[in-house]
């Protein structure tokens, strides 16, 4: 059976509005899922996650904080063992290669969101989903969510 590619579009007028969608997120971005998160610094990537991660239990949304240095950060819920990566400081593809990413996936139920992963051709290759996030207005934001069924 051949997957099909989905598109969605949202627009948020606050960071509490990010959070929210956090919430209608986690339904589309079952586990077990790679997820690239795409927007420059500041577009709201990490705040998305603490919706997410709020929405499905695996932490609350003070817990979740940016692993640009730590590069992963993992959480755990009742059905989903989240991980949080940041690849803005790694600039080879051998860096990436010692991360893993292939055995976070392979857990049953993994969800995998990663910031900046779109720099990474193996990345790329592993994502079964991606989430385009803009600056608009003050805290607006828009998203573009596309995923594979």
């Amino acid at each position: 059976m051949k997957e099909m590619l989905r598109e969605k579009r949202f627009r948020t007028r606050s960071v509490e509005g990010t959070l929210s969608l956090g919430e209608k997120l986690a339904e589309i971005l079952r586990a077990p899922k790679l997820v690239i998160l795409r927007g420059e610094v500041g577009a709201g990537k990490t705040t998305l996650v603490k919706g997410i991660a709020r929405a499905l239990g695996a932490a609350y949304e003070e817990d979740v904080t940016s692993p640009t240095f730590t590069l992963v950060h993992e959480y755990d819920g009742a059905n989903v063992h989240l991980f949080h990566l940041d690849l803005y400081r790694l600039e080879t593809e051998e860096q990436i290669a010692v991360l893993g990413l292939e055995e976070m996936i392979a857990e049953p139920n993994a969800l995998v969101l990663v910031e900046w992963g779109e720099r990474f051709e193996s990345v790329v290759k592993l994502a079964a989903a991606e989430v385009a996030m803009e600056h608009g207005e003050g805290d607006e934001r828009g998203l573009i969510v596309r995923w594979r069924e």
